[in-house]
């Protein structure tokens, strides 16, 4: 923001400054080049300016000669020695701040040295064209294809679309709500790392949704390979004409089983199932009401939005306010609750239990949307429905049938992700056969879309089988979201208080929330996205943070150092600034007293009897279960054929070597037995 401050001051002096709004150049400011990563949009036009340019040509050359002498390996440890600095076994160059400010500074270097021998190419260029051939036909024909392309004019008397679309940008970006999407390539190998257009340039995720590192996990990413190798990558078509695998079957199969119900019908997103199945309902059931939660997601408000039915609103997870609506429409009327289990801006969750109750009293179905909860709650991952009756749902194990009484049981219809915690994607529905067919039948979301693929529909049932097996990832995941949550309390940065995994750090303000997540990922190499309107409401922009098992001690350490440091360095306001302003989204309410209790206890994570994993530390491998690979693998034996088990070493995610398309697994450390697929395991199934 003070750099565009600066910018404005110039708008007299400069003709380019003057003719453009502010909000384009705010816009080519904070969005990297598309030709030269290292330099901003307005810094690769510059090079174009007779005054700007010849300037930023001197200063690269200042920079390469001011950074060249830090730049190389050698140099940089000859410093550390001469200053004292020796750093811990295993630290790389890329790890010293100065050395990898030189490296950027030397790539800056170099790209202002291509833009600028770009501008001299198009000066040349343009001289050319007062030759005798620039008169030439051909000449000119050649020129005008080569031209920058402009929007097109608009018609005599007709609509303007183009001026349309630039002020409909115009306004978000005047209210400071306009999306900026960073380039982010999450790396296999270094979860929860990844690079940046620049791919020698590093930073650490605090956003993704993949909350368990299963995108990477070996045992899913084996099964695609398998599956990629024997059906190839698209499905072929929509499920009615040739998409309609024994993959996709399984996955559904897996799916009812998880959550205990007959059936379960999977989409290409749970945006699409949430739609397409609200919206079906709303249209099928006569005379049919929703009652929908205020802090309901986009897809569930329009798939009612979508459907003839009246939509109610209720207050957030208010049951007096729930019921005094329900209790305005005969008990014959269809109805139907739709809420959430977790809600996943602010990390509050949904009483279940309570709103079964009043469903059952006013003759209402349940729509619960477990997408932020599935793979995270419970003892198989089922959800938090599942997590409310924890005890019951593990004595029961793999059993796929319901448990008379139980919340899971009572809910009706439940939907669910497979591209968060289960790191795949795709979304479904679960609940009674019946119900499953007709949605199959009827909505418009499932039958006129191209199927997901085999090998991504196979990596999601493998996901969720060794999610189903394996209790351990979810309660590291807790443990660490307890730790980053108390280190941020000790620091007064407010936390808007809730019981689930979700860590939304509240800034309070559109344009500071921006600055903050722009400042940690360029000074600190840290990446979290900013969170604004609509998404959350006009002053409650926040920092949504995801911590996951996969997170280090020393990575939160840091993390949470560097969101103090930036706290400070914008004056955003405190948990006590506040609680002095009343509070607001929950933080600095002078009537919270009581801390919020985790969904998760301490008897359930581990705690207790000593069996919770441990914090991982830098350079320490994160663990793959052994058993939960051979009951992930055991789903596919008919499929993609038997994986013969043989002695191998530990199953830690960073010795294990994935052979492509073959899905060998070799490691090193204590010995367990690690089923390993031979090689020829696609070609003989």
């Amino acid at each position: 923001m003070d750099k565009l401050s600066s910018l404005t001051r110039f708008k007299a002096s400069c003709p380019f400054l003057g003719r453009t709004k502010t909000t384009t150049l705010r816009t080519l400011s904070t969005s990297a080049s598309t030709r030269f990563p290292s330099l901003s949009g307005l810094t690769e036009r510059a090079t174009k300016c007779p005054v700007m340019g010849p300037a930023l040509t001197v200063r690269s050359k200042e920079m390469v000669a001011g950074y060249a002498s830090v730049a190389g390996k050698a140099d940089v440890e000859k410093i550390h020695q001469e200053q004292g600095v020796f750093p811990p076994a295993g630290a790389t160059i890329e790890m010293c701040p100065h050395a990898s400010a030189a490296r950027a500074a030397a790539r800056m270097a170099d790209d202002l040295a291509a833009a600028a021998k770009a501008k001299a190419k198009h000066d040349a260029a343009k001289q050319a064209k007062t030759d005798p051939v620039a008169g030439c036909p051909f000449h000119q024909q050649k020129d005008a294809a080569s031209a920058t392309a402009k929007p097109k004019a608009a018609t005599p008397g007709g609509f303007d679309y183009e001026s349309f679309y630039v002020n409909e940008l115009d306004k978000k970006h005047k209210d400071s709500s306009y999306r900026y999407f960073n380039n982010i390539n999450r790396l296999a190998a270094k979860f929860p790392v990844a690079h940046t257009g620049e791919v020698k340039d590093e930073v650490e995720v605090w956003c993704a949704n993949d909350y368990l590192g299963m995108g990477n996990n070996p045992i899913v990413l084996e099964t695609m390979h398998r599956t990629l190798d024997k059906y190839g990558h698209g499905a072929g078509g929509t499920r009615n004409i040739a998409g309609n695998g024994a993959m996709h079957l399984g996955l559904e199969q897996e799916v009812a089983a998880l959550h205990r119900k007959p059936a379960a019908l999977v989409f290409s997103s749970c945006y699409v199932a949430n739609d397409a199945t609200l919206s079906t309902l709303g249209t099928k059931l006569p005379g049919c009401v929703f009652f929908s939660d205020s802090m309901n997601h986009a897809s569930m408000i329009q798939g009612m939005r979508h459907s003839p039915a009246k939509r109610v609103i209720f207050k957030h997870n208010d049951l007096e306010d729930l019921e005094n609506k329900l209790k305005q429409y005969p008990k014959e009327t269809p109805k139907i609750i739709a809420f959430e289990s977790v809600y996943s801006m602010c990390g509050s969750v949904g009483p279940i239990k309570e709103i079964c109750d009043l469903a059952d009293k006013y003759g209402a179905l349940t729509f619960l949307d477990e997408v932020h909860a599935v793979g995270l709650y419970g003892p198989r991952g089922a959800g938090v429905a599942e997590h409310l009756d924890y005890d019951a749902h593990k004595a029961a194990g793999e059993s796929p049938d319901a448990i008379p009484g139980s919340v899971m049981d009572r809910v009706d219809i439940i939907t669910g992700t497979l591209g968060k915690a289960y790191g795949a994607v795709g979304g479904y529905i679960a609940g009674s056969d019946d119900f499953v067919d007709m949605i199959r039948s009827y909505a418009p979301g499932f039958i006129f879309t191209t199927s997901l693929p085999p090998a991504t529909v196979a990596g999601a049932r493998a996901s969720v089988a060794y999610q189903k097996a394996y209790v351990g990832d979810r309660q590291l995941k807790q443990v660490n979201v307890r730790e980053v949550k108390r280190r941020f309390a000790e620091l007064d940065v407010p936390v808007v208080p809730g019981p689930s995994h979700i860590v939304p750090v509240l800034v309070g303000d559109a344009a500071l929330a921006k600055a903050a997540s722009d400042k940690l990922l360029t000074e600190h190499n840290i990446y979290v996205q900013s969170i604004n309107y609509p998404t959350v409401a006009v002053g409650e922009e926040r920092l949504r943070i995801t911590v996951t098992p996969r997170h280090t001690l020393e990575q939160m350490s840091k993390l949470v150092r560097a969101v103090d440091q930036i706290f400070t360095e914008l004056k955003i306001n405190r948990t006590q600034d506040w609680k002095a302003l009343g509070g607001r989204a929950g933080v600095g309410r002078p009537s919270a007293t009581e801390t919020v209790e985790p969904i998760w206890n301490d008897e359930e994570l581990g705690l207790l009897d000593g069996t919770t994993p441990k914090t991982l530390r830098n350079g320490e491998k994160a663990v793959v279960d052994p058993t939960a690979v051979s009951v992930a693998r055991a789903r596919f034996n008919k499929l993609l054929g038997k994986v013969e088990e043989s002695p191998r070493k530990s199953a830690d995610l960073a010795g294990l070597k994935l052979q492509a398309g073959h899905g060998g697994a070799m490691a090193a450390s204590e010995e367990v037995y690690i089923p390993h697929a031979p090689l020829t395991a696609a070609a003989s199934a």
